[in-house]
């Protein structure tokens, strides 16, 4: 059936919106160039847009002709603040954006492990507020009569470690982290009521941010390794997310390997594949070869020391020990290569970044000695950043769904 002029108005704006999201502003003829519509439909779908404080002009097009300069439209940046949180188990990172992504504030906080749940939950959400203070998202908006809570904040992304039940969306009980994760929600939820709070895991938005702005940008199918504090794996099929059942897809740090010790259990990934390339256990593996450095900041140590052994590389020791260590990874890389044939791993996290296009190379190459199927092994770019930036990402298209929808579905 065709669509009703309705439907047809508002599939025409969510595309034109799109495409100024993703382009930068545009004028009307490249908005019909790239639409394919006609000039009075395009013409009607700006005008719309416009009264409805989503676009606005922003300039002049520089084009040399008759006649007046082309109007350039933009969204407007300024109709909703974004936040993304990420939250670790030793603290957390906040970042407030406009709707285009421009960061307008970021701040951390640690948090101590002896931290009790109350006073953990009200850092937290007081860095929040702060951030959110800093970049206008709170207090008094401008003076926007038509459109109420211009400017506030809109949507918050937080990526955290454990699982996300994939039914309500919520961060379940998990046996190792703090009390405090699942609390945070709630306590943000109450303290940002006009805000949409959307809470996804850790290595699933580092995934997504790899797949829109980092490494895997040109991969419909590929897995992250998130090698940092901890270890994960997030896995991307055919351009989607996948979670699982219960939302645990990913939780390589309890695949049994060889090399341990132990098998894992329910409640302890102890034995598992973290046993080999955990902070921790990269570090006891760097200190057997002789290798040592101080990690700079809150970054897992492990990074450190990587990146230590690649400036000495070279030497017996700093040789030694990154061909053990690709030897863990290659593990790791060789059981989600066997299960699902992603074509291409990404080694993610603090670990993965400082390891670098060397590390991969070198994990690529046992890679390609334990597996039949051609499996690439990428570095991160991103490194822990990724959180993050996924994180935003997140919050950001959770805004727009809602604020790019026809008002009468709203």
């Amino acid at each position: 059936m065709p669509a009703s002029p309705s439907t047809a108005r508002a599939i025409n704006d969510r595309l034109a919106l799109r495409l100024l999201q993703q382009e930068g502003p545009l004028t009307a003829a490249r908005l019909k160039q790239l639409t394919g519509l006609s000039r009075p439909t395009v013409a009607d779908l700006v005008e719309r847009l416009t009264a409805s404080g989503l676009v606005t002009v922003v300039g002049e097009s520089g084009e040399q002709r008759r006649g007046p300069n082309a109007r350039v439209y933009g969204i407007v940046a300024d109709r909703a603040h974004l936040a993304a949180l990420d939250v670790r188990t030793e603290g957390v990172s906040v970042v407030v954006s406009d709707l285009v992504g421009r960061v307008l504030a970021e701040a951390s906080v640690p948090i101590g492990e002896g931290t009790g749940t109350g006073p953990a939950v009200e850092q937290a959400v007081a860095l929040v507020e702060r951030a959110a203070k800093e970049a206008g998202s709170l207090g008094v908006s401008p003076p926007r009569e038509l459109v109420p809570g211009w400017g506030r904040l809109h949507t918050v992304g937080i990526g955290a470690p454990g699982l996300i039940d994939p039914a309500s969306g919520e961060l379940r009980n998990s046996t190792g982290l703090p009390a405090w994760h699942r609390r945070l929600v709630a306590a943000l939820q109450e303290r940002l009521p006009e805000a949409r709070v959307l809470v996804e895991n850790e290595t699933n938005l580092a995934a997504l941010a790899e797949q829109r702005e980092g490494v895997a940008r040109d991969r419909d199918t590929f897995v992250l390794l998130w090698i940092g504090h901890g270890t994960g794996a997030a896995v991307v099929l055919d351009g989607a997310l996948r979670r699982g059942a219960s939302g645990g897809t990913g939780e390589i740090g309890f695949l049994p390997v060889p090399g341990t010790t132990s098998l894992p259990s329910a409640t302890d990934c102890g034995g598992g594949f973290h046993s080999l390339v955990g902070s921790a256990a990269i570090a006891e593996l760097a200190a057997e070869h002789g290798v040592s450095a101080r990690p700079e900041g809150y970054e897992p140590h492990a990074a450190a020391l990587v990146r230590q052994a690649l400036a000495t590389a070279g030497s017996p020791a700093a040789d030694g020990f990154l061909d053990a260590l690709a030897d863990r990874l290659a593990i790791g890389a060789a059981s989600v290569s066997a299960v699902l044939d992603p074509g291409c791993v990404v080694l993610g996290g603090e670990v993965g970044q400082a390891g670098g296009a060397a590390l991969a190379a070198r994990v690529g190459r046992r890679l390609a000695r334990m597996s039949p199927l051609p499996t690439e092994v990428r570095a991160s770019p991103l490194g822990g950043g990724a959180v993050l930036r996924g994180a935003l990402l997140t919050a950001r298209d959770g805004a727009q769904d809602e604020l790019f929808a026809p008002r009468s579905s709203r």
